[in-house]
């Protein structure tokens, strides 16, 4: 790996994905794209090491995860590999890596550049802002191949679009596009392929404006808030981690001072 943590390094380690930071942000692109970035069981443990690296590095504070190619954000589990008696080889994370991880108050971009299906569509559930390409498409199609998508899928769909329009998807395996889902909410943008990197910084860049540890204990308390009544989540919320590091750090004291000398705040992650 390149030394330095600031302007672009690439990891060159990995052999079906790949990984390159600039700067704050961190870019883990999956490498597969002859199989539509389909994913086998060395590329799931990639993807773990990669976000447990990305976790772990506190100069790391914002990620984009993406497909290579225009065809295929991520196809899913390899099913190939499970026809050839591979099985289906899951790390602790979840699938990609992503979506069983409870130990991520970090944000992730996903930049959709084209097929999501089954655990790559669970993949995209478990990212907190959604970038698509124009001719992105959605699925969730276990049941036409005798699984179920039980990678998180089921449950984050039916609280992203509502248990009924969740159904008519699972049970019948359906597509929706970019635009449909835009209207869903299940994305916060639509772009033009070409253009697809450039949102994805974008709100990266938007992101990274923010306190890294205002941002951290924002998505902690809001994710750990779901499964509680709003009485409940705001009296939790104050005992979380994130929220904890967060009122005792340098930042909260950076950017009360910033905003009264009226000039940009200069965050230091702690």
């Amino acid at each position: 790996m390149t030394s330095s943590s600031f302007g672009k390094v690439e990891t060159p380690e990995y052999r079906f994905i790949s990984v390159v930071r600039e700067a704050r942000l961190t870019i883990i692109t999956i490498e597969r794209p002859e199989v539509r970035n389909a994913l086998h069981g060395p590329a799931q443990r990639e993807l773990e090491q990669a976000f447990d690296a990305y976790r772990d590095n506190p100069d790391q504070w914002a990620a984009i995860i993406t497909g290579s190619g225009e065809r295929a954000f991520c196809a899913g589990h390899d099913l190939k590999q499970q026809a050839g008696g591979g099985g289906m080889q899951l790390p602790g994370s979840g699938f990609a890596g992503l979506t069983s991880r409870s130990d991520l108050a970090k944000p992730v971009i996903a930049a959709v550049n084209g097929l999501a299906l089954g655990g790559g569509f669970e993949t995209v559930l478990a990212c907190d802002i959604v970038v698509a390409a124009e001719h992105a498409e959605f699925a969730l199609p276990e049941a036409r191949v005798g699984l179920a998508a039980l990678g998180g899928g089921l449950h984050r769909l039916s609280r992203a679009i509502g248990v009924t329009r969740a159904m008519a998807m699972i049970l019948t395996g359906s597509r929706i596009d970019a635009p449909q889902a835009y209207q869903m909410g299940l994305v916060n943008e639509v772009t033009s392929g070409a253009t697809l990197m450039d949102a994805a910084r974008r709100w990266a860049a938007a992101i990274l404006a923010c306190s890294p540890m205002s941002v951290r204990a924002s998505k902690e308390a809001l994710l750990h808030g779901l499964a509680l009544t709003p009485q409940e989540a705001v009296a939790a919320q104050w005992a979380l981690p994130s929220v904890r590091a967060m009122l005792a750090s340098k930042d909260a004291e950076e950017g009360p001072r910033a905003f009264t000398e009226r000039r940009p705040p200069r965050w230091q992650g702690r």
